[in-house]
Formats: structure tokens, C-alpha cells, sequence
């Protein structure tokens, strides 16, 4: 067959493909307009997202114009928004150069640190079993366990040992440059876990050869290795502070007053009030690391008045007990009685919501009275519902010795795709530019553009009165406060996670029977034996939850978690139905015989 035989071939070909495909379509419109109308629309809504991107050039993360720097981050959305148009923007100015910030914002710390070990784990799985060619079970639990001691020689590694030295040595990475925001506990957590390295293989970027860079920036004067107990800078350079934050309560002054409450509350302790049952707004602390160190601090404060006391105690002082035996006894006293204000606070809670930021809005509209909450979240509401004043409708308050101040911080992930950006943005955030935009009003010259982000920086070289006068809150002086909470890591600092699984499963997991036994107590004029059941705490004590509770927890062996979880959960739900029985039986008894009912 020749060329113009084959070309009338196909024409005819075509032509006769074109009349079945009218034909067809004519049959469709006939009889299933219907669906051919659903079909088209269907497609119109699919291409209009591609329509849109083109028309506007692409999506920033993902257009080839510009460089991309990928940041997992917990921070809101105007942080993000004020920090990557901010280094967008200094970027383009003094390095021509078109930079654009791809946020990963997948929910909140706890959220954020299970990704973060799911990815590892997968990302070091492959190159183990690739290099290797061993099991991984031999490798899973150990190469991110920071408590496994690496010998100066490989000949004699277990296979555990092996498998964290290849991980410490790989550049294995999870495609994301830098972690920004949480607390220093969990970036604590990710360092020691190999997580975040303090500089890149060739030694040119991260945190340590930006404190070479910039040797000034980092003198104690300027920016504190540690305050009040907390510290704001890893001492191997694998992450820093990058602005200051401590928890307090904010509280609604129109519902304490509905309560008959006349004092605005001043300490943890108000948050038991049992007139503040189901008033009390609180997030999960499994969910909220905020919220849990909240907690924390609760219980550290509780064990200091435990110590104060057994100093001034003159019946104490006679005894010929040791100094360790003293301070031994006041944390065991202490956790107690941090854990009971805990117990009850939780009793008068409303809800245990995931996300914390939602606590002072439920304040603020009135749906709670107080709540737990991140300062600057308290300072925005203060704001957007009339001024600082006392007619002002929320108030936030520190409680007195209650709270310490920590860090928000920031780190390079290992194996980042783009270190020489990651430095660029840590170096950015950390220089005076940056930390303007924590606390500088928006509009104001060095200030973020649209939202006031109420947050305060971490350079004690901001608190000058030139860039006070531009604050938002130039009346927080974190580094003056004469009142600062110290805050004693070896006192809770390794029970941090056995008191969000405590908290969990004596307050979280059973609140209807924590909350119905609390109400029967009040309504029953607070029983002693009902009290005492109610305040059983001996299953989860001071040396179970340093001890048994926290090594489980590091095991990472979901299985016995659940099954300690479960036990404990069991446990609390039955005991605080015995204390409402117990309730009710005392007030039945003291409306028959009042002269036996309890003072």
C-alpha cells in the first residue's frame, strides 16, 4: 500500500470514528442528560484548581521559580504567614533571591512528634535493610534510642549499637528542612533521638557554625544559656529558643461573677474551686505539650511548698533525718498533692479538648469560665475583647511561683534537602530583624504586616526602652520578673511523659465518673471517707511513675501500654464510683441523723 492509499485509509478511518462518537453523544444527550450533565460538571470542578494555578503562576511550594524551604512547624497560621512572607522578603532584598516557605502544619506537638518518628523510622528502614541486608527488628528499637551508649569502636557493636552508629553517621533524611516551634522538652527529645544535628556533613550550616558566624548574638547577656531552670539553647547546637513562653490562666470575669466568685483567680489552685465545676476549660496533654507542662509545673510548685515546709518545720528540723532523705520525702509529698489539685481541677473541667488554642476562644465567648492556657493565646483575647483593664471582659493571669518561662524553638532536621536555606531562615529568626516580629505591633516599622503575633523574643537586647515603644506588650518583662518559678529538671523532668499518660487515664479517659464522684462530694459536704477514696493516688506515685511508668513509656511497646492503660483505667473508674457511692450514703445518712452528718 502506497502513502496516499494509507492517508485515505486513515481519513476514511477517522471519519467514520467521528460519526460513531456524534452518533453516541447524541444518544447520551437523548436519553441521559441527566448524566451527562453530572459527567461535565464534574469535570469542570476538577480542572478549575488547575486552571487557577496556572493563571497564577503555580503554588509556591511547588513552582520551579524560587528555592523552597519545607519547615514542619505547630505554629498558627499568622506565624507562618508573618515569618514566610518576612523571609521572603529579606531574602529577595538582600540576596536577590526568590525564596519561598513550604509550612507543614499537620496538628500539634504530640501530632507532629509521631510523624516525625514514623518518617525516620521508615526513611532509616530502607537504607538499613539496603546496606545491611540484616532483619530490621534487630535495628527498629534502637536506632533513635539516646540512652544507648555507642562504644569508640565498631568492631565490638551489638547489633543494636550498629544500627544507632549507621543512623548517627547517614545523612538519612525525611525531605524536610527545619522544625520550628513546640517546647524544649520535645526538641529535646528529637536531638537525642539523632532527629536534629547541629550543623550539616560539610560542617557550613545549622546552629554551630551560625553561633561561629555570630558570636555576639549569643553572649549570656543577650541570649541566656538557661533561665529560671529552663533551658533556651541545646549545649551540642542542635536547636534554640527562638521566643519566650510560659502557661497561666485566663479567666471570664462576667462568669466568675455569674458563679458569685469575686476574686479573680491568682493560683492553680482556683481552678478546684468545686463552684467551677463544669467550668473549666482544659486540652488533653497527650495532645497539648503546652497544657501537659502546665501540669508540670503545677506539681513542681507543689513539691517546692513541700520543701519549704520541711524547712521551717521545727518538728522536722529535730527529727535526724537526712538532707536526701528530706528532699526524697517533699518530692513524694509534693507529687501527691499535685496530682490531687490535678485530680479536681479535671473534675471541674467541661471538656479535654486537642487543641489548646481553643480554650481561651471558649473563654472569651463565654462557653467556660477559666482555662489553661499559652500566654500570648491569653494576651491575644485580653486584646480582642476590649482593652487590659479590669472591665475588660477576659483576663489572663501567671499564676505567683507558678510558672516558668521557656522557649519555642527551632532546629535542622538531618539529611535536609536545602541546609544552606534552613540556616539562612534560623538565622533570620534569631537576628534582631526577626525577633521584632514576636512582638512589635503590626504596622509598625519592623513589625508583621496584618497580626500582631504577641509573642515575646528571646534576645534580652529587645527589651530596650527604643523597641519597647513599639511592643504590643511592653509591660512583659520576662527577664525582670522578681517572682520567677525555677524550674527543677531532676525533680519531674523524667516523669514528663509518664504525666500526660497519668493525667490520661485517672482524668481524661474516665471523666464521667471523675466528674459524677466530684459532684457527689461537693453535694454531700465533702466526706472524709468519701475524700479519701476519691484521693487514692498510691497507684500511680512519685517512684512508679519516675520508675515503672517511665520505662514503659520509653519502651515504645504499644501493646503493654495499652494493657497498662487499660488496668489503670479500670482501676480509676471503679474507685471513683466507690467514692460516689460513698458520698451519697454520707449525705443519706446525715439528712436522717444531722448530728452525724460531716462538718
Amino acid at each position: 500500500m502506497d502513502k496516499v492509499t494509507r492517508k485515505k485509509v486513515l481519513l476514511d478511518a477517522g471519519r467514520r470514528a467521528c460519526v460513531q462518537a456524534r452518533q453516541f453523544l447524541g444518544y447520551l444527550v437523548r436519553h441521559h442528560q441527566r448524566e451527562v450533565f453530572v459527567v461535565c460538571m464534574l469535570a469542570i470542578v476538577l480542572a478549575i484548581p488547575f486552571v487557577l494555578r496556572a493563571a497564577i503562576g503555580g503554588h509556591p511550594g511547588s513552582s520551579g521559580k524560587g528555592e523552597r524551604l519545607v519547615i514542619l512547624s505547630p505554629h498558627n497560621a499568622t506565624i507562618r504567614r508573618e515569618f514566610g512572607a518576612a523571609f521572603a522578603r529579606h531574602m529577595r532584598e538582600e540576596y536577590d533571591l526568590e525564596v519561598h516557605v513550604d509550612w507543614r502544619s499537620p496538628g500539634g506537638t504530640s501530632e507532629i512528634a509521631r510523624i516525625i518518628d514514623a518518617e525516620f523510622e521508615a526513611a532509616f528502614r530502607l537504607a538499613w535493610e539496603k546496606q545491611q541486608r540484616k532483619n530490621w527488628q534487630s535495628a527498629a528499637p534502637a536506632f533513635n534510642d539516646h540512652r544507648l551508649s555507642i562504644p569508640e569502636e565498631a568492631a565490638t557493636d551489638t547489633p543494636a549499637q550498629a544500627a544507632r552508629r549507621l543512623f548517627l553517621d547517614s545523612e538519612t533524611g525525611i525531605g524536610i528542612d527545619l522544625l520550628f516551634g513546640g517546647g524544649s522538652y520535645d526538641f529535646a527529645i528529637q536531638a537525642g533521638r539523632g532527629h536534629l544535628v547541629a550543623e550539616d556533613p560539610e560542617g557550613r550550616f545549622g546552629i554551630r557554625p551560625l553561633m561561629q558566624e555570630q558570636p555576639g548574638w549569643f553572649d549570656e547577656e543577650i541570649f541566656p544559656t538557661a533561665f529560671g531552670g529552663e533551658p533556651f539553647r541545646d549545649a551540642a547546637g542542635r536547636w534554640l529558643g527562638t521566643c519566650l513562653s510560659s502557661v497561666g490562666i485566663c479567666y471570664n470575669r462576667d462568669g466568675l461573677e455569674r458563679l458569685g466568685i469575686s476574686e479573680r483567680p491568682c493560683a492553680w489552685e482556683d481552678l478546684a474551686d468545686p463552684r467551677l465545676i463544669g467550668e473549666v476549660a482544659l486540652a488533653d496533654p497527650t495532645r497539648s505539650g503546652s497544657i501537659a507542662k502546665a501540669f508540670e509545673m503545677l506539681i513542681q510548685q507543689q513539691i517546692a511548698l513541700e520543701l519549704e515546709a520541711s524547712r521551717t518545720d521545727p518538728a522536722k528540723a529535730e527529727l535526724e533525718i537526712s538532707k536526701v532523705e528530706i528532699a526524697r520525702r517533699a518530692r513524694a509529698n509534693g507529687w501527691r498533692s499535685g496530682l490531687r489539685l490535678i485530680q479536681k481541677i479535671a473534675a471541674n473541667a467541661r471538656y479535654f479538648t486537642d487543641s489548646a488554642s481553643r480554650i481561651p476562644l471558649d473563654v472569651a465567648q463565654g462557653n467556660a469560665t477559666l482555662g489553661m492556657c499559652i500566654d500570648f493565646y491569653g494576651r491575644t483575647f485580653v486584646d480582642s475583647s476590649g482593652d487590659s483593664s479590669d472591665l475588660s471582659r477576659v483576663g489572663f493571669i501567671t499564676p505567683t511561683n507558678g510558672s516558668s518561662t521557656g522557649v519555642d524553638p527551632i532546629g535542622m532536621f538531618r539529611g535536609a534537602p536545602r541546609p544552606d536555606l534552613a540556616h539562612a531562615f534560623m538565622r533570620f529568626v534569631i537576628s534582631p530583624e526577626g525577633q521584632q516580629l514576636w512582638n512589635f505591633r503590626a504596622g509598625s516599622p519592623g513589625g508583621p504586616s496584618r497580626t500582631s503575633l504577641r509573642r515575646l523574643p528571646v534576645r534580652r537586647d529587645l527589651y530596650l526602652p527604643e523597641y519597647l515603644a513599639r511592643f504590643t506588650d511592653p509591660e512583659e518583662l520576662p527577664y525582670e520578673r522578681q517572682d520567677a518559678f525555677i524550674y527543677h529538671p531532676e525533680w519531674t523532668g523524667d516523669s514528663f511523659e509518664s504525666i500526660r499518660f497519668i493525667v490520661r487515664v485517672m482524668c481524661v479517659d474516665v471523666h464521667d465518673e471523675l466528674r459524677a464522684a466530684w459532684q457527689a462530694i461537693i453535694e454531700a459536704g465533702m466526706p472524709e471517707s468519701a475524700l479519701a477514696v476519691f484521693e487514692d493516688l498510691t497507684i500511680v506515685n512519685y517512684a512508679m511513675a519516675g520508675g515503672g511508668i517511665a520505662e514503659l513509656l520509653h519502651r515504645k511497646d504499644p501493646l503493654a501500654e495499652a494493657r497498662l492503660a487499660r488496668d489503670l483505667t479500670d482501676h480509676f473508674r471503679g474507685q471513683y464510683r466507690r467514692a460516689a457511692r460513698l458520698a451519697r450514703d454520707s449525705r443519706l445518712l446525715s439528712r436522717r441523723d444531722p448530728a452525724a452528718g460531716s462538718p
